[in-house]
């Protein structure tokens, strides 16, 4: 039996039933690949982590707090031209948070955090749409590589497959992380167009066309010990904010 009862893939109706939990917590990631030495499911396997990890401080302190499933395919479009990667719209993204949050809602949980791993998730717009139907709900979002960017901890935390994910993956999974011999260097080919160089005007990239490996950002200095400092710093820092969340009611928020 599962000793994290806040975990509700490991639990069983016999917690469940007389649990008013407080704030639910999505882990979202993706399916694409991370350089030639790390998983697909790299950033699955890191925002289940660290919303578990985060969950278990918020939960040691007091907070009745539950993890969700964490769902695996993100949005990547513009990995599409890379074998093997998964793809789900932006379109879809926002039904599925509709029925994941009317769920919620109708179990009596008023607060809901999406803690999102992959960049290309862009929750923010559609967390707007939500809003308006879903009014009397909090909706939080926490990218977890943007709570922490990681410059205290790594030389370069690099942008997907780098340094800093690579770190995160040696605690987390390290039977998935291939040798760091394997691993390509990680460099991103700059487009030739003054405004997306530098960094005025967007639009979606071409993964195969701007890095060699799919990586951005240099592996080789990745090590257990940075990842384990990092985690460790970043979910005290979001287990911090979800017990704040769980112990806050909503109409004082503000």
């Amino acid at each position: 039996m599962s000793t994290r009862p806040y975990i509700l893939n490991e639990i069983t109706w016999k917690t469940t039933h007389k649990t008013k939990y407080e704030v639910a917590i999505l882990p979202w990631g993706s399916t694409e690949p991370h350089n030639f030495h790390l998983p697909y499911s790299a950033d699955t396997i890191q925002s289940e982590y660290i919303a578990g990890e985060s969950a278990r401080i918020a939960w040691e302190k007091g907070a009745n707090v539950i993890v969700l499933p964490t769902i695996p395919i993100g949005v990547n479009s513009g990995h599409l031209n890379l074998n093997m990667t998964l793809n789900i719209n932006p379109s879809t993204q926002l039904a599925l948070l509709r029925d994941v949050i009317y769920s919620i809602q109708r179990h009596g949980i008023s607060k809901f955090l999406i803690i999102n791993g992959h960049g290309g998730n862009d929750f923010k717009p559609l967390i707007r749409e939500l809003k308006l139907e879903f009014e009397n709900i909090f909706i939080g979002l926490i990218n977890w590589y943007q709570a922490d960017k990681g410059y205290d901890f790594f030389d370069e935390p690099g942008e997907h497959g780098g340094e800093m994910e690579t770190s995160n993956l040696l605690v987390i999974k390290p039977e998935l992380v291939l040798p760091l011999s394997d691993a390509g260097e990680g460099i991103e080919k700059k487009s030739k167009l003054t405004g997306l160089k530098e960094g005025w005007v967007w639009t979606p990239r071409d993964w195969k066309r701007i890095s060699d490996d799919t990586g951005l950002g240099n592996p080789k200095k990745a090590t257990k010990e940075k990842g384990e400092a990092y985690l460790k710093s970043l979910t005290e820092k979001i287990g911090g904010f979800i017990y704040d969340l769980a112990v806050t009611k909503i109409e004082e928020i503000y």
